[in-house]
């Protein structure tokens, strides 16, 4: 059963929600519906009820108007109805009426013999002052409702009791319920009708901010992402508007990092291609072997650096734009060691002492791919400002308050003042820019942004031997670990 509730509910929140307007209408005039057709029932019922009364009480009007002409004579009960009476209750301009009186012994004394004897199990009627019971039966075919009165009897000789009925068909009734009926039933209908007018007008009137705000958007510039106003919509409202205001604050700030991005990537490309067409155009000028090889070394060397800028800058946008996949527990020293395995050639060519202090597993939640990327631009850059002969040392450790990597190297390092103004894309320190001019400026704000994007914080200091730059990465703890 739980199962298949589930399945119900993703099923209907699967399901297109359509016109806002129509499912209001629904939801109030359907239940509005269903109360009026109880009420009309109920009414109905009530005025059934209160018809029955009334006939009930005439019927025992002419039970007792006949049993004033009821008497006891010589010991046998007698009935003085005459021939206009009995016309009167043999004939009624809206049914038959049928009437019968009984003796002290059961039988007939004037009126209708078969008339319906009263059931033993009818009560007796506890709303008149009088030994009466009302009760339904077949007669001639018909149904009749029956008053059976009791009335006492008595002369000098004898007393008894004497049983008077009366019973008319129920034609009167009937026209009297349908008359009720089409009554309440044309004016339940009135109201339904009027109640579903007014509904239909509060509804647009209720709606129509939201379709002014629809025309609003509609009719805005594609270029147009300022905030709406949240007066213009009700307060229940309002946090819709204001999540469509924070979308389009970040939309805004998305378009102006792309174009901040294609204004950074233009002027940075712009540089190496000249220098590459540049070179290019020397070595179809120069006849010498010799100088033409060196042409072509250095154009190698621009377009590595071309082609080191332009990976730079991809990844840079990547970050800017999230990153790619979930978070997930990720074992931060496989990433550091297979960074490290990755970066052992350019350390063996510059004969750098490249070093890592960690144990097997220690998870931290992040992107693995992203994480990668972080590592790579931090040992690379070590690797790059470390002179050779000198010494990069990565560390991973558990502290008290997170996870701890570091990146220590042997290199200029970068004074106080300028270590906030590195993170800023494109910005080089003067030492870092001697130690190597051909630097684009990014690794540290790809380091930052990536960093931004797992909640780890990024500081530089002094590396502990006092000569070079120690970056610490500073990650969240991880409540609990699968890794193993």
């Amino acid at each position: 059963m739980k199962r298949i509730a589930l399945g119900l509910g993703r099923r209907i929140r699967a399901a297109p929600l359509g016109s806002l307007r129509n499912q209001l209408l629904r939801w109030l005039l359907a239940p509005l519906v269903l109360l009026v057709a109880l009420n009309t029932f109920s009414l109905y019922r009530d005025a059934m009820d209160a018809a029955d009364m009334a006939y009930d009480r005439s019927l025992l009007a002419s039970t007792r108007a006949l049993a004033e002409r009821v008497a006891m004579r010589d010991g046998q009960v007698v009935a003085d109805v005459p021939y206009v009476a009995l016309d009167s209750f043999e004939t009624d301009t809206l049914g038959r009426i049928y009437y019968r009186v009984g003796g002290l012994k059961g039988e007939t004394v004037s009126g209708y013999d078969d008339l319906p004897r009263v059931p033993a199990d009818v009560p007796r009627s506890e709303l008149y002052p009088a030994l009466v019971r009302f009760y339904h039966a077949t007669y001639n075919g018909e149904p009749v409702r029956i008053a059976a009165l009791l009335q006492p009897v008595f002369d000098d000789s004898m007393r008894g009791i004497a049983l008077i009925q009366v019973g008319e068909t129920l034609d009167a009734r009937y026209a009297l319920s349908r008359r009720i009926l089409m009554g309440t039933l044309l004016r339940q209908a009135i109201l339904v009708l009027a109640v579903a007018t007014l509904v239909w007008v509060a509804v647009r009137l209720v709606l129509r901010p939201l379709m002014q705000l629809k025309d609003e958007f509609e009719t805005r510039p594609l270029s147009d992402l300022s905030n709406v106003d949240q007066a213009l919509v009700h307060k229940e409202v309002r946090p819709l508007v204001a999540t469509l205001n924070g979308t389009m604050a970040r939309m805004q700030h998305l378009i102006a990092s792309q174009r901040r991005f294609i204004a950074d990537a233009s002027h940075q490309l712009r540089t190496p291609l000249t220098v590459l067409k540049t070179q290019a155009e020397l070595a179809l000028r120069e006849n010498d072997p010799e100088a033409m090889r060196a042409i072509v070394r250095s154009i190698a060397g621009t377009t590595d650096s071309a082609v080191h800028l332009a990976n730079r800058l991809l990844t840079l946008a990547r970050v800017e734009h999230g990153g790619q996949g979930d978070m997930a527990e990720v074992n931060l020293p496989a990433v550091v060691r297979q960074v490290g395995l990755d970066l052992a050639l350019p350390a063996v060519q510059k004969n750098i002492d490249l070093a890592l202090d960690a144990p097997e597993t220690l998870a931290v939640r992040g992107q693995a791919m992203m994480l990668h990327e972080l590592v790579s631009n931090l040992v690379d850059n070590a690797l790059r400002y470390t002179p050779p002969g000198g010494s990069v040392q990565l560390a991973v450790r558990q502290a008290a308050h997170g996870v701890i990597l570091e990146v220590q190297d042997s290199g200029p390092g970068i004074a106080p003042a300028e270590r906030d103004k590195v993170f800023m894309p494109f910005y080089r320190a003067a030492a870092t820019m001697e130690a190597n001019p051909s630097g684009t400026g990014l690794g540290l704000s790809i380091v930052r942004d990536i960093a931004s994007l797992h909640g780890a914080e990024v500081s530089l200091s002094d590396a502990a031997s006092g000569a070079g730059l120690k970056v610490t990465v500073l990650f969240a703890p991880v409540a609990t670990s699968v890794l193993s």
